[in-house]
């Protein structure tokens, strides 16, 4: 979608809209996949309520990207516009065992920042890519850390209102991969409790975890992190691998030959190539299993 309408081009300028025509969103997805819509980094949150405002009013639909790490966005010109916070620096702040993160943080730079200050309990999460406010919303998890666990409060922009409100952990619903927030809730930032440990533990788990990742997963090839949420008391990568899938592919979409739940884009594969091999695998696992896998990737495909 492309903001035509020079009124609000110079509305978006005095809250401190960066405005940027055309964007390839497949340049900001880990995927590389991704159609072309007008891009605006958001650079003065204080303006965002009332940015949110104008753009409803001008009838501008639009969606809020975070690190693109667990996104399949559609092909060609994509009918909406997409937010991006840049970071707020500082990105972190450190009181005691209390963390505070901009939700635009990288998690990984997060985690090893939080280290150097002898601060652990985040470790297994230090190769999960994308941003704090996307692993929040998704309550990223690895190697038994889940960030949900570790959550004091959040900072967040309430859409349907327009408000501002910091929200205590106990009105916060974690699940597997899921969180409580509202779709249109924009998170800000978030304050953790993490736990004091020498550096030099804190370190020997990151490695531990780093070991384990560079074992298993296509690291070097662009994907989306695991497609599919793990049935209860199953792995969906051991079942996909099971029915001889690795390798399997549509166009330039595949099963990873690494791990069967991670789908990769080995050239130029289109979103319509990615969403049928899910299909295709889908539909296998329940022929054969009777199990119905659900998306852990978040899709932007309407």
């Amino acid at each position: 979608m492309r903001l035509g309408d020079p009124r609000l081009l110079e509305d978006l300028k005095q809250l401190g809209v960066e405005v940027r025509p055309g964007e390839r969103l497949a340049d900001w997805t880990s995927l590389g996949i991704g159609g072309t819509t007008d891009l605006l980094v958001v650079r003065e949150r204080r303006y965002l309520s009332e940015l949110v405002q104008r753009l409803r009013r001008a009838g501008v639909p639009f969606r809020l990207l975070g690190g693109g790490t667990n996104l399949l966005v559609a092909d060609g010109e994509l009918p909406w516009v997409v937010l991006h916070l840049a970071r707020r620096e500082p990105t972190v702040s450190i009181s005691g065992p209390h963390v505070w993160l901009d939700a635009a943080e990288d998690l990984g730079r997060a985690v090893t920042t939080c280290a150097r200050a002898n601060l652990g309990g985040m470790e297994g999460l230090v190769g999960v890519p994308g941003s704090v406010g996307g692993a929040l919303r998704m309550n990223a998890g690895a190697y038994g850390t889940e960030i949900g666990s570790l959550v004091r409060r959040v900072e967040l922009l309430r859409m349907a209102t327009g408000t501002l409100e910091q929200v205590e952990q106990s009105a916060v619903r974690f699940g597997y991969r899921v969180s409580s927030f509202a779709p249109d809730d924009i998170i800000l930032g978030v304050e953790l409790e993490l736990v004091e440990r020498p550096y030099a533990e804190i370190v020997e788990r990151i490695r531990a975890a780093n070991v384990k990742r560079r074992a298993s997963q296509p690291l070097n090839q662009k994907s989306a992190g695991c497609i599919f949420k793990n049935p209860p008391g199953l792995s969906a990568g051991r079942l996909i691998d099971e029915l001889g899938l690795k390798g399997f592919r549509v166009g330039d979409a595949m099963v990873s030959e690494r791990h069967a739940n991670f789908f990769v884009n080995v050239g130029q594969a289109s979103c319509a190539d990615m969403l049928r091999l899910i299909q295709l695998v889908r539909e296998r696992v329940y022929r054969t299993y009777g199990i119905e896998l659900e998306e852990e990737v978040i899709l932007w495909v309407n």
